[in-house]
């Protein structure tokens, strides 16, 4: 249960704030849950906003044949795209979350091998740069802001050091753990001011075919991919697949990308890694 992020944490070692959640039994989506709570509350944020995240990346999954392959060995019958009313009518996984808002939980693995410029010359495929990188982390406190992550700070970083902006990026890569997740991160790295996040991913603005805002998660995300417990290595590998010209949902002419990891958990002590990835 705990691994899956329904049962409650335990530690041996006292820690901040396991006063307030050993008592109560606060598993891992319930502080995903606080935080899309307080989205709603703050900013008018809906599930149905919610739900626009997990239906972009079915429909990326779906041209992606990994990721149905996967589905099917998980015993998932609907591999076809989603509808809104989809997710809003799976079941209740801890309130305002449902399944469909959820990650898998599957096997998976990866590797990715950097270099130095001076090895690339020649090589049977185009490098992909390294332009910049940022990390933070987060704890909690009893005035801070549970809807602002750690991104807030690794973010800026990360763009900075590449002196690139937002709005000039074609991908982006976000750990999807929960669909509040990405809507969060999208606005602590800058795409969306915080509290727009909800309508900023409306009407399939993210796909990989609508021009205008990044194409989110290409190869179908944590949330209909896969999601083996740490995921961030798949979105420098679709990151760079898109670079190539080599993703299953292609993006006509992508030159720069975002890749971004959340670790430990939101809405408690968590951590956050930016890298900003380009093509000569």
């Amino acid at each position: 249960a705990r691994a899956i992020g329904t049962g409650a944490r335990s530690t041996p070692d006292p820690a901040p704030g396991m006063n307030m959640e050993t008592p109560y039994g606060l598993p891992l989506i319930g502080n995903y849950a606080l935080v899309a709570q307080r989205h709603m509350h703050e900013y008018g944020t809906t599930p149905e906003q919610l739900a626009q995240i997990a239906v972009t990346t079915r429909a990326h999954a779906v041209r992606n044949p990994d990721a149905i392959a996967g589905l099917h060995d998980l015993g998932i019958k609907n591999t076809g795209e989603l509808t809104t009313d989809d997710v809003l009518g799976s079941r209740m996984i801890a309130d305002p979350l449902h399944l469909l808002d959820c990650c898998l939980v599957s096997d998976g693995g990866g590797a990715v091998v950097i270099v130095g410029d001076d090895v690339t010359t020649g090589t049977r495929t185009p490098p992909v740069w390294i332009l910049g990188s940022g990390e933070a982390v987060r704890y909690p406190g009893n005035t801070r802001d549970l809807t602002t992550s750690a991104g807030a700070h690794s973010a800026p970083l990360a763009f900075g050091e590449a002196g690139v902006r937002p709005e000039d990026i074609d991908i982006a890569m976000i750990y999807d753990s929960f669909t509040i997740t990405v809507l969060t991160l999208l606005e602590d790295l800058g795409f969306a001011k915080k509290g727009e996040g909800g309508s900023y991913v409306e009407d399939g603005r993210l796909r990989w075919d609508r021009p205008g805002a990044p194409a989110l998660n290409t190869d179908g995300g944590g949330l209909s991919s896969n999601h083996p417990g740490m995921r961030g290595i798949f979105l420098l590998i679709e990151a760079t697949r898109q670079l190539r010209g080599e993703s299953t949902s292609q993006v006509d002419g992508a030159r720069l990308a975002v890749a971004h990891g959340n670790g430990g958990q939101l809405g408690t002590r968590h951590s956050a890694a930016t890298i900003l990835l380009g093509k000569d």
